[in-house]
């Protein structure tokens, strides 16, 4: 049996009986996958799919065990021991990694960017670049995610943080550069708070596989960031957002606790409450008069 270097022996073949696929990531790890690109884009227009962005290995690993199709987790070139452990606490779960908008200048800057991405077992990274440094993607065989819609950091070109293509001037121009991103080579599009309806008529018209995020059903993925789903910050959470947990107002209350916990210990401290006998190891009078003995004629 093969082997590989970077992670060891070849999966077992009874991964099928699992509904995981054997694969090697471009850095030649073998792994297990519930997905791969061809897989996603064969289900194009027969089944929607649940995508998340996990910002931390717990939410990566609470994703996987729960069912959550696909990954997305952001990437930070200075730190991506984050995306590492991200990555290894959700080892088969499909996982684009997403990448800074302002971290490259060159196609050949992005692709050495995408090639780190991939090295740690990303299936394909996701970025906002322009159709001229996708293409570089496209060509090294590195599966490319583009963005369109509102996209934050760009926000200035379309008003600022509002819905985009509202306008029939704004849906073509949507449509135009979901081709662009289509023609450069990418094999799917993020596609952010437009109207549903416009979504529905460019996921048709695309061979890409659209992810919404805020743009309503009718895509080939349905995505939202793990901190909305879970209410994991104090808000206000997006309009397109809905909160199936309260994890913030749990994490206020364990922090009143912590508070409240050192408060009581601090008490008991200088009321002498603490260390009790139960904390504390004896010894009986006879030891301690042998140690005084002693300890007179040590010298002083």
């Amino acid at each position: 049996m093969r082997t590989s270097r970077s992670s060891g022996a070849v999966p077992p073949r009874d991964a099928q009986s699992k509904n995981l696929k054997r694969i090697s990531t471009m850095a030649g790890a073998y792994g297990l996958r519930n997905y791969t690109v061809r897989d996603i884009r064969e289900l194009k227009g027969k089944r929607t799919l649940v995508e998340t962005l996990a910002f931390s290995p717990e939410e990566a690993a609470a994703a996987e065990a729960a069912g959550i199709d696909t990954l997305k987790v952001r990437f930070d070139p200075k730190y991506p021991e984050l995306a590492a452990e991200i990555r290894q606490a959700a080892p088969h779960t499909f996982m684009s990694f997403s990448l800074p908008l302002i971290a490259v200048t060159s196609p050949q800057e992005a692709l050495r960017l995408a090639f780190s991405a991939m090295e740690i077992g990303g299936d394909a990274i996701m970025c906002q670049w322009s159709p001229r440094f996708i293409q570089a993607l496209a060509e090294a065989g590195v599966p490319a995610q583009g963005h369109v819609g509102l996209v934050p950091r760009r926000s200035t070109w379309t008003g600022g943080l509002r819905a985009v293509g509202k306008t029939a001037d704004e849906a073509i121009e949507l449509y135009r550069q979901i081709k662009a991103l289509e023609d450069a080579g990418a094999w799917a599009v993020e596609i952010e708070v437009i109207p549903q309806q416009i979504l529905q008529e460019l996921s048709r018209r695309t061979s890409l596989i659209t992810s919404s995020i805020g743009a309503g059903s009718g895509g080939d993925i349905q995505f939202l960031f793990g901190e909305d789903i879970l209410g994991d910050s104090p808000g206000p959470f997006p309009r397109h957002s809905k909160q199936y947990r309260d994890l913030y107002a749990l994490r206020q209350q364990m922090q009143a606790e912590r508070v409240a916990g050192f408060r009581d210990y601090i008490a008991d401290v200088q009321s002498g409450a603490f260390p009790g006998s139960e904390h504390v190891i004896n010894v009986n009078k006879e030891i301690v008069d042998e140690f005084l003995e002693r300890l007179d004629k040590e010298p002083q």
